[in-house]
Order: C-alpha cells, then structure tokens, then sequence
C-alpha cells in the first residue's frame, strides 16, 4: 500500500458525509420535525454544550454549589483547565441557563471582569471553542441555505450559487407574518423544544429574496423549490463562521466596519451603486459571528462609535451596516476586562448605557491553595521539564506565596494570614468551624481580585529552571529567590504591596522548614520494626498504668513501675497535658479493647495522633546515633554514612525527592539542629 493510501485511510468518510449535508427545504422541515433543537438560538446552544458534559453537585462550607467538568477542558486534555473557580463559573452558567430561557440576559453583555492573569481568556477561549466542537456533533448540528440556479434571473451577477453571508436559520425563509402560523400547522417542536425563529433576512438574502418574488409573482413555493438548498455548517473560529473576536487596536486606527461589515469597491462598478446590498460585504465580526459567540478582547478599550454599534447589538440583537437596515443577529456577546478599565466605566458618566447593559461576572485569583497547586503541576508536569527534577513542595511554596499575597488580613479571630489560607483551603484548625469560614470571606472587600498573578508565578518558576536548575532539578529555595528578585522589576506592583510581598516570602519560609523537618522526621522514623517495639512498649506500660499493676523489664526479668518518663516522653510529643494524660492512656486502652472484642488486632498506624507521637519519639530517640550534624563537619565516618543512605532512599522512594534533592534537604535538615532549633 502506497502512503497516500495509507493517510487516507484515518479519513473518516461518514463524518465528513454528515458535516457537508445538503438538501432541499422540504428535507430540512423533516429534520427540524424530528430534531427541534436544531433550530436553538446561540445562548440556547451555548448553555446546552456546557451543560452536555455533565454537572457535578457538592458542599462547601454548607453552601450547595455545582462544577461543571466542560471547564476542565475535555478537549484539549485539560491543557486549559480553569482551576479553583467554581463559583464564578457557576454564575456564568447561570447567566446563560436564564438567557436560554428568555428571561432577559440574552439582551446584555457578559462581561467578565478581574485581574490580569485570572483566567477571563481562557474562559472565552473555552466557550468558543466548546461550541465549534458541539456543532461538529448531532446533538449540536445546525443549519443554514444558499440561493441556486441565480443566473437564469438575470440579477446575480456572474453567481450562479450565493452563500448566506450570516450563516441565518433557514426558517427565516419564511416570511415573518406567516411564519409563527406556518411552524404550528405543521407541527414542528415539542414541550421541551420549542421552535421559535425570531428575525429577518440581512439584506443582501432580503434583496435576492424580494427579487424572486417578483420574479415568481409571490409564488413562495416556487421560489423555495427552484432556488433554495439547505446545507448543514460547523462553526469555526479559522474559517470565520459562527465566532468571531474583536481586539481594540490603536484609537486612530479604529473603524467601525470591523465589526458591521463593509463596501466592497470592486463590485460598485458592477452594480452601480454603493447601496445595492450585492456591493457590500456582510463580513464583519458581527455578521461573521452569527449564530455562535463573538469575543470583545478589553472590550472597554473600545472607541465610542463601536460601543454604539455595541449596544444594539446586545439590546435589540441587531447591528446597523453602513447604508443598510438595521439586521438582526443571534449570538452571545462576552466581553473581558481588567481592574483599572472597570474603574474607568465606573467614573464615566457617559457610558450609563453600556453598565446598565452589562452582566459583569468577578473572576478573582485563586484563594485556595490546592487549586492554585494544580496550575503549576500542570505547567511543569515531569513529561514537560525534559529530565530537569522539581523537588517536592517546590510548586507548593509557590503557589502558597501567591495564594498569600491575594488574601486579606483577618479582621478579627486572632487569625495568622497562614492559618486562614488554611481553613480556605479545608484545613482543620482547633476552635474554627466552617461558619468561621463563610464569616472570614464576608468580611472581606477586594480578596483574590488584588495579589500576584499565577502568570508572575510561572514566569519565575521557568526562570528557576534555566538559570539555578544547572545541577538538572530546582528546589523551593531557588524558586522563592527569583519570586522575591522579581519583585523590584514588577511593574504592576507598588512599593508598599512590594514590601508586604516580601515578608510573605518569610512566611513561606518558616512553614517550609517546618514541613521539610517533619519529613525528614517521618524518614528517620520510618523504622516499622523500631517503631512496633516503642508501641509496644508503650502500650504494656500504659495497660500496667491503667490496671495499677507492674512490668516485667525485658532485660533484668525483674518487675517494676510502669515507666511514666517513657509515657510522657511519648506524650507530649503531640502536647497531651499531664492533667489529660489519664484521659488520653483510657482512650488508648478503650480503643484496643474495642477491637479485641471484634477479634481484631491493635496497629499503631489506625491512631494518627499515636503513630505522630511515637514517630517524633523515635526520631528524638535516633537523631543524635545518625549523626544529622555531620553534614554541617562534613566529618562522615561509614556507620554514619550508611545510616544517612538509608533515609536518603526513604526520601527518594517514599517523598518524591532524586539523589541531589535528598542530600540538600538532609542538610539543610541538619543546619536547623546544629543552630538549636528543634521546635516542632
């Protein structure tokens, strides 16, 4: 087989049959009969995509919210995944369920609104892209027509076949006087679809349209039978059909016909006039972007004559072509904008109309911390970083940082701006509940629409790699160095929040270490067989406790005291006080007495506050024999070195680290116990 042949054969025929259907309009009624939604306005269609990959309903602080997994991108594999904004998005899709349904947002402009960096582009990137997809499918299918066999009257030029130039509904075809009666006597939509064609003809189809009818003696079945084929389209953004974008380019170079279409000079000579609807190019974002979504980029950057053209649009769904009609349109209209563009229409007492237009939806940076991990364990997944080793809590710290810099002091509650990231982030902290929650983020003005954005984060993070990943990994040192470099060459950022950014970077530093303390920790502690011993010393010493009886002591086979040095050494590692220590050693002995009774055995792993506090005992016990505090001699003898090794491969294996990674944490582990700092 040739390699032609071989290409050819990935050619799905079937689909491309269904993708460039035609038919005559007696064919599209049928199909219209069958499947009414096909005949869905574009808000209708838009909410129906989204809404086609699912809902997933779950509590959050006792509030009952809804993700929908469309925004995960599905489509592209989640290359541009919305992370951590539910809520917005949830409004989002509240708006166009309302607007599907006719109740009024439909005549307005999505406006999402927040900082630079907070995903309002991407959102729009989504959408537009998820309808492209869905029309590509027979649930999404639709429909448009062309004029055929113009040559014969004489009036079409060289143009034997005309395009729709808007890519309109074919039911428009049937005049709008008659055409609410036309759709029920013959019976098309149901309950749940309804079929309700609002609109005209734009004028170029309206021109050829009223000439046929003259020509036919308004015989409308002649006109339909002998010049009118339906054909099934598929939006795309490439082929500017059913999307469309507008970006603001410099204000002296704006021109309103970007958007409403344009004189094409060449065919004036042809049909003399530059009235005559056949002159004109019907080929403006607007009239492109029909039956889909158009995306105003910095929408508020937009000169004044396009804001007019604009208002129409979102209103009364219709535009104004130069020397044409008014012409309707049907498509959602989403606009995106930042901080300082919104204060300006705020302050602008001559764009009323546009804000009493105007649906704005907040989309705020990220106030969760697990959210906010995700962004950069996607950007720098391992497959991505070529070789290069990020160690762990690298992107954590990161994404901690940022996550602090967005977030408002507390108000009241005695809160460390650390301790309520963590009750944001699900954490459980003692004497906060998620009421205390829900109150935090009320009492709350600007948070998550001020701070540093993920883009910063990125940026610094790729930095990290290129420049400090020499050794071929990065660690969270490197990366919070070029975050804090970063900051006096950051022109968004004043001097005063500069500062505050700065100290926050201290924050993250302290909790690091004490996260890499409890690591290395829980490495030399991993010890199970050491670990049961202790348990089980423990244990016979709290049961002697318990029952006032003695301890037979292994070595000298002699019975004494329980050991109540060995208790509260064990205790106090997780600050059971001496007056709960009784409290704590009956919860124990309850516990094991339950499972006995239910013939099961005792692991210390099923008690986390237990395995932590003989962990940390174990690791007191064992630090001094490995030595931690050669690393800073570098006086190693082979006992030691041994020793060392196996943490190293329990970091390696258990934690995430490499060779490299693993020695400097280990050292870095040992430099805080040489200065004496062992607070846990």
């Amino acid at each position: 087989m040739d390699m032609i042949s071989s290409i050819a054969e990935l050619q799905n025929y079937d689909e491309y049959r269904d993708l460039h259907w035609e038919g005559t309009f007696q064919d599209y009624l049928e199909i219209v009969r069958e499947k009414p939604q096909v005949t869905r306005n574009a808000f209708q269609r838009m909410y129906d995509m989204i809404v086609s990959y699912g809902e997933e309903e779950y509590i959050d602080n006792k509030k009952r919210l809804v993700r929908y997994p469309f925004f995960k991108d599905p489509l592209g594999h989640g290359k541009d995944a919305i992370f951590g904004l539910d809520i917005p998005l949830m409004r989002l899709v509240h708006v166009l369920r309302a607007a599907a349904q006719g109740y009024g947002p439909e005549k307005r402009i999505i406006l999402l609104h927040g900082p630079v960096g907070s995903s309002k582009s991407t959102i729009a990137r989504l959408m537009k892209k998820g309808v492209e997809h869905y029309s590509r499918t027979p649930e999404g299918a639709l429909y448009t027509y062309k004029w055929v066999n113009l040559k014969e009257t004489g009036f079409a030029g060289e143009d034997d076949e005309v395009d729709s130039p808007m890519h309109e509904e074919p039911l428009l075809l049937i005049p709008a006087e008659w055409r609410g009666e036309a759709i029920t006597k013959i019976g098309l939509g149901t309950d749940r679809h309804r079929v309700v064609v609002k609109g005209d003809l734009n004028p170029s189809c309206r021109f050829i349209f009223t000439k046929l009818m003259e020509r036919y003696e308004g015989d409308w079945s002649k006109l339909i039978k002998n010049h009118i084929r339906v054909k099934r389209i598929f939006l795309s953004e490439k082929d500017r059909i059913g999307i469309g974008t507008f970006q603001p380019k410099d204000e002296k170079n704006q021109d309103s016909t970007e958007l409403t279409g344009d004189i094409n000079y060449r065919k004036i000579a042809e049909y003399g006039s530059d009235s005559d609807p056949r002159a004109f190019n019907f080929d403006g974002e607007f009239n492109i972007a029909n039956r889909g979504v158009i995306e105003f980029v910095e929408v508020l950057k937009l000169d004044v004559a396009f804001l007019y053209d604009l208002l129409g649009a979102t209103q009364e769904h219709k535009i104004k072509p130069k020397k044409f009609a008014q012409t309707d349109i049907d498509e959602v209209i989403i606009g995106h904008t930042n901080e300082a563009e919104y204060r300006k229409l705020l302050n602008n007492e001559f764009m009323e109309a546009l804000r009493d237009r105007t649906i704005k939806i907040d989309i705020p940076y990220i106030t969760k911390l697990t959210e906010e991990i995700k962004i950069y364990t996607k950007d720098f997944s391992a497959e991505r970083l070529r070789g290069k080793h990020v160690a762990p809590h690298t992107l954590e710290v990161a994404a901690m940082w940022a996550v602090l810099t967005r977030l408002e002091e507390p108000k009241k509650h005695q809160l460390a701006l650390l301790q309520k990231m963590k009750l944001y982030d699900g954490k459980v902290l003692p004497g906060f509940t998620q009421d205390n929650v829900k109150e935090l983020r009320k009492e709350t003005e600007r948070e998550g629409l001020d701070g540093i954005s993920p883009r910063y984060v990125q940026d610094k993070i790729s930095n990290a790699l290129v420049r400090e990943g020499s050794e071929g990994y990065i660690n969270p040192f490197m990366v919070l160095n070029q975050l804090e470099k970063g900051l006096a060459s950051h022109s968004l950022i004043a001097a005063e929040d500069s500062k505050r950014y700065r100290e926050l970077i201290g924050v993250v530093k302290s909790e690091y270490e004490l996260m890499v303390k409890n690591e290395v920790q829980r490495a030399i502690s991993a010890d199970e067989k050491a670990i049961g011993r202790l348990c089980a010393n423990y244990i016979d010493n709290i049961r002697a406790y318990a029952l006032k009886e003695k301890v037979k002591n292994p070595y000298t086979g002699k019975d004494e005291e329980p050991d109540e040095r060995l208790m509260r050494s064990i205790e106090e590692k997780i600050d059971i006080a001496e007056s709960r220590k009784e409290d704590f050693r009956r919860e124990i002995m309850n516990y094991i007495g339950a499972l006995a009774i239910e013939g099961k055995k005792f692991e210390y792993s099923t008690n986390d506050r237990l395995r932590r506090a003989l962990e940390m005992k174990l690791f007191e016990d064992q630090k001094d024999s490995i030595k931690l505090s050669s690393f800073v001699s570098n006086v190693i003898d082979k006992e030691t070195q041994d020793k060392i090794d196996v943490i190293k491969g329990r970091l390696i294996k258990y934690y995430g680290y490499n060779e490299a990674s693993a020695t400097d944490v280990l050292s870095y582990v040992a430099s805080i116990f040489a200065r004496g700092d062992v607070k846990e």
